[in-house]
Order: C-alpha cells, then structure tokens, then sequence
C-alpha cells in the first residue's frame, strides 16, 4: 500500500482520495464556488497540519489571539476573533481541557476572567503556527511570491473593507 507523508495525502490504512475535477466551465468563473473549495482546500491542509498537535485551525486562531495581548479577557477574545461568547466559552473550555490556557479572575475586575496561555500552550503555538504557515505555503504553492501576496491583500480587502492598513505582524510569502 502506498504511504505518502502529508504532502501526498496518503498514510497507512487510508483509501487514496479522489483527485479533485475541473469545475463545469460555467461554475469557474463563479467567485462564491471558488472561495468555497479554495477554502475547503486550505482547510483539509492545515487540518492535517494540525492534528499532530491536537488542535483545530480555530483553537490555534484562539492561541494566536490570547498571545498577542495582555492576558485578554473572554469576551475580548470574542470579539477580536468575530465569534460569538457561546462559542469562546466553548472553545476555551477545549484548550484549558487540553492544558493549553488558563482562566483566572481578572484582578482589575472580579466578574471578568481573562485567558491566558499555559507554558504547553506557548509551546503548541510556536510548533502549530509554523506547521500551519507550511500549510499555507503549500496551498499557496501554485502561485508567485507576489501573487501570493496579491491574494492576501484582496482577501483581506474583501473580508474587512473598512480596515485600510493591513496587519502590522502580517507574515510575508
């Protein structure tokens, strides 16, 4: 049986998948049906990216958050990420389930908890972020470094038009 590592999307045991087809004609030109299996795509490669780790893209977008802030509380994470607080609460009882975040009472005020990253949380982020960027950089693959770099700019454009300049921390490539 075949065993491509990642990069050939088979392991041990695993059926081959079937290779994706081209899209009807009439459908590759539709924006809504390419961001969906663009996205689809990215997803299955930085899925595979993280479960050595044993962590969602969305739990490693909560770490990225929590890190880059002061110990930041709940519903500020809620907010920076665009989710609702059901949904955070859910997410960070995951990753403190995983030993990866810690809630403690915010000392400036007692009915806030704030979250913040364990020393195996810094340690999975560090690791989980750079396989994630490799996931990336593979899913960018077909592309220059400057339309890479083109995609970012207008994705970004699209999904926050009301921001005009782009992330100070931006990743290059």
């Amino acid at each position: 049986m075949s065993t491509h590592g990642p990069a050939g999307g088979l392991t041990a045991g695993e059926p081959p998948q079937p290779q994706p087809q081209p899209p009807v004609p009439a459908l590759a030109l539709r924006m809504g049906y390419l961001l969906k299996h663009a996205q689809l795509r990215m997803a299955e490669l930085n899925a595979a990216a993280l479960a050595p780790f044993g962590i969602t893209g969305r739990e490693l977008a909560v770490l990225i958050a929590i890190d880059s802030q002061a110990p930041l509380s709940q519903q500020e994470a809620a907010r920076r990420l665009g989710v609702d607080r059901t949904t955070m609460v859910a997410l960070i009882d995951e990753l403190e389930g995983k030993q990866l975040v810690q809630r403690r009472q915010d000392p400036a005020d007692r009915r806030k908890n704030v979250v913040a990253l364990t020393p195996a949380g810094r340690g999975t982020l560090r690791k989980a972020g750079k396989a994630s960027d490799e996931a990336e950089r593979r899913f960018l693959a077909p592309l220059t470094g400057d339309q890479a770099a083109q995609v970012r700019e207008a994705l970004r454009r699209i999904a926050f038009p009301s921001v005009t300049e782009p992330a100070a921390t931006e990743r290059a490539g």
